[in-house]
């Protein structure tokens, strides 16, 4: 199987599971629960099915935020709800927005059937070394294929992600020169990762000076060739390190999935996306 194929899943499933990031149902489900601003209600909703840890463990498996950033949030999330009650509210958040977003689709054959699919791949993932995927897993399955498909995609893109990290520290790259070489191939502005990210000026160009000495920057900010087969060589072993959930399926089964799940994605990118607003506006 094409390794790429991870990647095409990722782009075709991803607005399922993200819309969470962004729709007014998760603000107003964490904070009825006590969970204040959005950078809140993101890191403990992401972290909580670890359970109460502190800190560390939220900045080590998230990776490229300001551990300032997170120590904002976590631990204090813990001291206003428990794990267990901001899990239980990001479900019903998501099955609330999907409700919305999707209407009489969440009902429909094809959703059972896409959820069959994207549970099977999710099942053929493995929690060694990849935590947050082992965390989300150890939760139960949802009943309802609308939300058992947000499951799948949950654990699928935190696997991902999971094995993402472990690509970049195998090549020596650190959190914020992660963000330095992304916004380096031009698809993101420096401004907005080093903004979301809550990265000093200082620390920034700290980072930029470490990854210019390893001779992956030209002076114009670009990537050099050394640079983009480095990013090249992460986006590939990523690729391949989440090829094992995919070939579960098969091509066939892959190609049906996503053409199931496009225009779900297709009609919650159209709205969920749209806000105007981000996790990061407090």
């Amino acid at each position: 199987m094409d390794p790429t194929i991870s990647r095409r899943m990722l782009r075709t499933l991803e607005p399922y599971h993200g819309m969470i990031y962004f729709v007014p149902e998760a603000r107003d489900a964490y904070e009825g629960i006590g969970l204040t601003g959005r950078r809140m209600g993101y890191f403990a909703s992401r972290a909580a099915a670890m359970g109460a840890v502190p800190a560390d463990v939220v900045i080590a498996t998230f990776f490229n935020f300001h551990p300032a950033l997170v120590r904002r949030s976590i631990p204090e999330a813990w001291t206003r709800a428990t794990p267990a009650a901001i899990v239980a509210a990001r479900f019903a958040a998501a099955d609330a927005a999907l409700g919305r977003l999707l209407g009489p689709a969440i009902g429909s054959a094809e959703m059972a059937e896409a959820a069959a699919l994207a549970r099977d791949a999710a099942e053929g993932c493995f929690p060694e070394g990849r935590p947050l995927y082992a965390a989300h897993a150890a939760l139960p399955w949802p009943d309802a294929p609308h939300m058992m498909l947000w499951h799948a995609q949950t654990l699928l893109r935190e696997f991902r992600g999971d094995g993402h990290i472990a690509a970049m520290v195998t090549e020596g790259i650190t959190g914020p020169e992660a963000l330095v070489i992304h916004a380096a191939t031009g698809e993101i502005p420096k401004e907005a990762l080093q903004q979301s990210r809550a990265w000093p000026d200082d620390e920034w160009a700290a980072a930029t000076e470490r990854v210019r000495s390893r001779g992956w920057l030209a002076a114009d900010g670009s990537l050099t060739p050394a640079g983009q087969k480095s990013r090249q060589w992460v986006e590939d072993r990523t690729d391949d390190l989440m090829l094992r959930c995919w070939e579960r399926l098969g091509e066939d089964r892959c190609a049906r999935l996503r053409e199931l799940v496009r225009p779900l994605s297709r009609a919650i990118a159209a709205d969920a996306f749209d806000f105007g607003t981000s996790i990061w506006d407090d």
